[in-house]
């Protein structure tokens, strides 16, 4: 394995298992090309990404698996989430719809949920979203 930049923050997707595994594998073979995050998740520890920021890519084991490098980030109500995003996460959507169905799906698991630390916690339309661009270099 090629060995990594000891300074660049880590990047997960998901939580370890079946959909971390998915998306890493969509990232590796280069149909996932954005991501969504709720800008909620977002603190002054971890601030929004910016357009040039470097992460590693790990998989679900913490491996490192690829270099991702931002390549553009916008913050848009989760009801104006557009169709292009969507088919760039990689996952096989067809429509915004799809899209929203199974980030729904994510945010509103117990496992999400806990992570915030809000066992009520549910999306509105009016849900700010991270919407996030990259590119990715296997290791």
């Amino acid at each position: 394995m090629t060995t990594t930049d000891p300074s660049l923050p880590v990047s997960e997707y998901a939580f370890p298992g079946p959909l971390r595994d998915r998306l890493v594998a969509a990232l590796l073979d280069g149909t996932k090309t954005s991501t969504s995050s709720l800008l909620l998740e977002y603190t002054e520890r971890e601030p929004l990404p910016r357009v040039g920021d470097r992460a590693v890519v790990v998989d679900s084991r913490s491996e490192p698996v690829a270099v991702e490098t931002v390549t553009g980030v916008e913050v848009r109500r989760l009801k104006d989430v557009p169709l292009d995003h969507a088919l760039a996460e990689g996952e096989g959507f067809s429509s915004v719809a799809e899209w929203r169905t199974a980030h729904e799906e994510f945010w509103h698991s117990a496992e999400f949920r806990e992570s915030l630390g809000d066992p009520g916690f549910r999306v509105t339309d009016d849900t700010r979203v991270v919407c996030v661009r990259m590119t990715v270099r296997p290791l």
